[in-house]
This record gives structure tokens, C-alpha cells and sequence, in this order.
């Protein structure tokens, strides 16, 4: 009794949004006066105080519950942290868009909370069975999230088109678990490790490989990124900005716990692999960019590309090379914030604009959201001194200390390449016709959360090392 007293106050944080999830849902369908907006707020508070109680998980070491299938560490707590962030300024991005698109649904609410507690799971999975369980609790919410405006054919084609792939992905991984399985002879990371201590086993091998594609579908890399543009585009915009930073973060988290907690002792086989999609993320990021013609396929694209770059620091295989990705992601998943707080600002008498043509001339008739968002484009690009500049640098990095110049050089060049369609947004901004004058009601949490974004930047700039020193904490627990 006293170990399942302490296992359960371990997992709080999970048990306590999965609860509180289930509250918020409960009052949603038996107050139905209530307004959506404030089921938002509600849940919004219940991540702040969950993100309160994941800050409060112990610090220093690692600590498990329920036979090592849950683990806590300093790296969970970092990636739990950004998810978490990444989730709650979705949230406060989606309620006016909901409200004033006339779809706003308590369910909003409940399925961000029950996706969130999905991805905290896969953060703290110690084995394949608790990574399933935390991936596929996670997907299932996605799934209606990502069709949540039902009336919409776009949005309903996407639901569609990302539930048929989720589950290919999910057969793809659980097949490949199975073979581990029966290698390892069990579904503890640990036990797996001791059991691949170097020695090449066909069928292993053959596991490594298909969770490896089970997992790119999750972050969305090269060759399984097919329902990304399709999904992106057809998902209401406040859901896209959520697709596009917390379940990518949690996934690649995921990632990084396998291979490095799972697989440590086949760095040489699983680097081929990592390095593959990588170079493929990076080159189609780049160049299926140029000709897209709508705002949210083209950060599709630019999505993709940035996974690219993330999985640079995974194929270095090293403790630097995890403080790196971890670096590159919590800049990515912040930038991203903003950049849909730039899109959701676009709003005529006729509704939402996603055309890239709609940016034409923004510096002359909006010029503080002209500069937010140019800032942000470039900070995509790489432009020193802003965030994504340091994101790149260390992830490109630990590429060359491992010898990896190729991945490296490859990393640039495609950087280089992306520069060209995000200079073309940025130049419409500033020499285009202005059309037809966008909304001047920004909304005050929208710009609540783009001048959080600006100081994000400005911090990054003045201190960096609070999250390099933080990044490397977690790194350190994570190669422990």
C-alpha cells in the first residue's frame, strides 16, 4: 500500500488532469447555459495549476511508478512544461475564433485536456505498452479535434485523411514493438536496452525500423508527412496552431525516450534511419514550400522542415545533441504560437483570410502586426540574434562535433532555400497594394500572447542561457 501511495502521488499531474478533464466535460454536458468560453477558461486554469504540479515533480534523479512504466525526470518535466505552454496558448487562442465562427462546443475544452494527458503519458513512458496507451489517448482527441468544425468539408476531410494515416502509423508502430518484444523478451525500456547491448539481431532491427516509422508520422517527417498539408489547412486555425507545437514537441520527446533510453546500444543502426528523414524533412521542407499559395499548408511545409532540422541534433546521438532538440523545439513551438496569432489577426467583414496574396501591403495598413510577424518569419529563417537563430546553430552543432558535416552542410543549405519563400511573405508585407483593410479588433488575448512571443525574444536575446543551462539539465537526465 504505501508503494501504490507513493506511485500515486508520482503520476498527480496525470491523474489530476485526467480528473479535471473529465469535471470540465461533466459540467459541459449538464450546464448547457454555460458558455463554451468559460469551459475554456476553466480548462485553461487547469492546465496552469497541472503545469504548477508537473514544476513540483522531483527534481534531480529519476523516479518511477508502476513497475517503471511511468518515469519522471528532469527531461520530462522540461518537455511536459513546454507542452503544456504550447497547449494552454492554444487554448486562449481558440475561444473568440470559436465564438466568432459560431462553432464554439464545450467538447473544445475536454478533447485539448484528454490530448494533453495523452502526451504527458508518452513523455513518461517507461515501456512500449504505457507509450501506446499515452499515444493513442493522445490521437483519439486529435482525431476529433481536427474535424471539430463538423460542418466544414475541409475540416471533415481532414479528421478523415489523419484518423485512416494515425491508424496505418499505429499498426506500423505496434508491429514493430512486437518484434522488440519478442527479442528483448520484455516492454521496459530498460530491460530492452540490457537486451540490445550491441549485438545486431535481425528481427530487432527490423522492429527499430518500424517503430522509427510509427514515430515519424507523429512529428510529421519525411516520408510519412502526407497528412500534414491536408490537415493544416482543413483544421480550424486555433487547432492547427496547436497540431503544429505541443503533440510535436511530445513526440519527438517520445522519440528522443526510445532511442536513447530504449536503444542506446544501437546508436549505428537507428542513426541511418534518423539521418534519412532528416535530409528528407529538411529538402522537401524546403522546396514543396515555394509554390503554396495558402498560409497554413505552406507552415505544413515549413513544419515538416523544421522537424528536419530538429532530428539533426538526434542523429549526433549525444547529450549535446539532446539539448539541442530540446533547445530547437521549445524556440519552435513558441515562434509557431505567434505565427498564428499573425494569422488568426487576419479577419475581414467576410470572415478568416489564409491566402499568402491577403498579406499584401500589412505594413501600410497594420504596421505593429506587419513587424510582429516579420520578426518571426525571420527568427523561422535563422536571422541572428533572434530565437530560431540559437535553435539551429545548436542542433547544427552537435551535428559537426559528431563529424556529421554532410547532415550539417545539408541543414544549411535547405535554411537557405526556405529563406526564399519567407522573404516573398515578408516583401508582399512591405511593397505590396494593400487590399481590403483587416479587422483593427485584434482581441486582447491575441495580443496578449504575441507580445509574450516578442518578449520570448528579446529574453532569448539577453539571457539564452536560462534555457541552454535548463535544456542541458534535461539532456543529462535523459542519457543518465
Amino acid at each position: 500500500m504505501p508503494n501504490l501511495h507513493a506511485d500515486l502521488l508520482l503520476t498527480l499531474p496525470e491523474l489530476a488532469l485526467a480528473v479535471g478533464g473529465m469535471i470540465i466535460l461533466m459540467i459541459g454536458a449538464f450546464f448547457k447555459a454555460l458558455r463554451p468560453a468559460v469551459v475554456d477558461v476553466m480548462a485553461l486554469v487547469l492546465l496552469l495549476v497541472i503545469a504548477f504540479l508537473v514544476w513540483q515533480q522531483p527534481q534531480g534523479g529519476q523516479s518511477s511508478a508502476f513497475s517503471n512504466a511511468y518515469v519522471v525526470n528532469d527531461f520530462t518535466r522540461f518537455a511536459k512544461l513546454v507542452v503544456l505552454l504550447g497547449a494552454a496558448l492554444s487554448l486562449v487562442l481558440a475561444t473568440r475564433f470559436f465564438e466568432r465562427e459560431k462553432i464554439a462546443r464545450f467538447e473544445f475544452a475536454a478533447l485539448m485536456c484528454f490530448a494533453t494527458l495523452g502526451m504527458m503519458m508518452m513523455i513518461s513512458a517507461g515501456g512500449l505498452i504505457s507509450l501506446y496507451v499515452g499515444l493513442e489517448l493522445q490521437a483519439l482527441a486529435l482525431y476529433v479535434l481536427a474535424a471539430f468544425h463538423r460542418d466544414n468539408v475541409k475540416a471533415t476531410e481532414a479528421g478523415l485523411k489523419y484518423f485512416v494515416l494515425g491508424a496505418l502509423s499505429s499498426c506500423l508502430l505496434l508491429y514493430g514493438a512486437s518484434l522488440i518484444y519478442g527479442f528483448a523478451g520484455t516492454v521496459e525500456f530498460d530491460g530492452i536496452a540490457a537486451a540490445i547491448d550491441g549485438e545486431r539481431n535481425l528481427g530487432a532491427l527490423i522492429g527499430i525500423v518500424f517503430v522509427m516509422a510509427g514515430l515519424a508520422f507523429k512529428i510529421s517527417a519525411v516520408p510519412f508527412h502526407m497528412w500534414t498539408p491536408d490537415v493544416y489547412e482543413g483544421a480550424p486555425t486555433p487547432v492547427t496552431a496547436f497540431f503544429a507545437g505541443a503533440p510535436k514537441m511530445a513526440a519527438m520527446a517520445l522519440t528522443l525516450r526510445v532511442l536513447f533510453d530504449a536503444l542506446p546500444n544501437a546508436v549505428a543502426d537507428w542513426r541511418q534511419i534518423v539521418t534519412f528523414i532528416s535530409i528528407a524533412s529538411m529538402v522537401l521542407g524546403a522546396f514543396a514550400a515555394i509554390g503554396q499559395t495558402n498560409i497554413k499548408r505552406l507552415m505544413a511545409y515549413s513544419s515538416i522542415g523544421n522537424i528536419g532540422y530538429a532530428l539533426v541534433g538526434v542523429a549526433a546521438g549525444t547529450e549535446q545533441g539532446i539539448a539541442a532538440v530540446l533547445i530547437f523545439m521549445a524556440i519552435y513551438v513558441v515562434m509557431t504560437v505567434g505565427v498564428f496569432v499573425c494569422v488568426l489577426a487576419m479577419r475581414r467583414a467576410g470572415g478568416q483570410v489564409e491566402k499568402i496574396e491577403d498579406l499584401s501591403g500589412l505594413m501600410a495598413t497594420r504596421p505593429l502586426l506587419a513587424i510582429a510577424f516579420i520578426l518571426l518569419l525571420f527568427s523561422y529563417v535563422g536571422l541572428p540574434p533572434l530565437p530560431g537563430f540559437f535553435g539551429k546553430f545548436y542542433v547544427f552543432g552537435a551535428a559537426v562535433e559528431q563529424g556529421l558535416w554532410p547532415l550539417a552542410i545539408i541543414g544549411v543549405v535547405t535554411s537557405v532555400v526556405g529563406a526564399f519563400y519567407y522573404v516573398r511573405l515578408i516583401m508582399l508585407m512591405i511593397n505590396g497594394q494593400p487590399g481590403e483593410p483587416f479587422e483593427n479588433k485584434m482581441g486582447g488575448e491575441l495580443r496578449i500572447v504575441l507580445v509574450g512571443t516578442m518578449v520570448f525574444s528579446l529574453a532569448m536575446l539577453i539571457v539564452p542561457g536560462i534555457l541552454v543551462d535548463w535544456a542541458g539539465t534535461a539532456a543529462a537526465a535523459l542519457m543518465k
